[in-house]
């Protein structure tokens, strides 16, 4: 009985939502029944969002996923006090789940082209970013917007690896003659290699469902698949909703293989911190 309302929550918000959007992607705006709005995803402008999700998706997952590491290693094996590890810690629990509008507004005030840094950088250091090729609204703005919270939200998803990793295989490693980075290269990474790639592909799922900080940050101009779904279930002139049934469930197949091949190296990574 108590797991009654998760299943009929489970149910109403996301069993049967899944199966109205694979009907509706096999269907024509008439009601028939056909491939036509599935293969239609095969078009250049539709295949284009696609390609610009997923290297807006990998760059920022990389890049979260590098940094993050570093960082979560600094943080919970560098040696620092307890104290500048709480606030880490802290700060990314906040900074993780910090998107949308405030997280667009924020940067637009801070990188914009009269943003706070941009400004000091002009008027004090005479350094111009803008005229330098940088922009916020292009893909490697938008990259760093979505770096803030993949970062700290990598560092929470690596920390429980991390203190996995027991003082004496270190110090193993160190009485057989290895030196610190010999032991990071061939004794902390490859352990470590299962949950980093895990949360590679859980930063890349997060990234690629995104719709509200892009959306505000470049007015639907950068047609990523988000964007483009949002405009053909509720634009004025490019209003067609079986095809942004048809994009959803291609954005379902993507994000559910990812999601998938996260919980099979979760579960690789759970045999050694046993």
């Amino acid at each position: 009985m108590g797991l009654v309302p998760f299943l009929g929550f489970a149910l109403l918000f996301l069993i049967l939502p899944v199966f109205y959007l694979v009907n509706g992607a096999f269907q024509t705006p008439d009601g028939r029944y056909s491939f036509e709005t599935m293969l239609s995803l095969s078009a250049p402008e539709i295949a284009g969002s696609y390609g610009l999700s997923l290297k807006l998706s990998f760059a920022s997952a990389a890049m979260g996923t590098v940094f993050g590491l570093i960082l979560g290693y600094a943080l919970l094996l560098g040696g620092l006090p307890s104290w500048v590890r709480r606030a880490f810690m802290t700060f990314s629990g906040v900074a993780s789940n910090f998107a949308g509008v405030p997280l667009a507004f924020a940067f637009i005030a801070t990188l914009g082209r009269l943003g706070l840094v941009t400004l000091v950088l002009r008027d004090v250091l005479g350094i111009n970013i803008y005229a330098a090729g940088f922009s916020l609204f292009s893909f490697w703005g938008l990259t760093l917007t979505y770096l803030y919270f993949q970062l700290p939200l990598m560092v929470l998803m690596i920390t429980p690896a991390l203190e996995g990793l027991r003082p004496e295989w270190r110090e193993a490693a160190e009485s057989l003659g290895a030196s610190r980075m010999q032991y990071v290269a061939r004794v902390a990474l490859p352990l470590l290699a299962p949950s980093v790639l895990g949360c590679f592909l859980l930063l890349f799922a997060n990234a690629f469902g995104t719709l509200a900080t892009i959306y505000a940050l470049t007015s639907a101009n950068y047609p990523v698949v988000p964007i483009v779904l949002f405009q053909q279930i509720r634009g004025n002139v490019l209003y067609n909703p079986n095809l942004g049934y048809a994009l959803a469930v291609g954005m379902i197949l993507i994000m559910g293989l990812s999601n998938t091949l996260y919980f099979i190296l979760r579960r690789r990574a759970e045999r050694w911190q046993k």
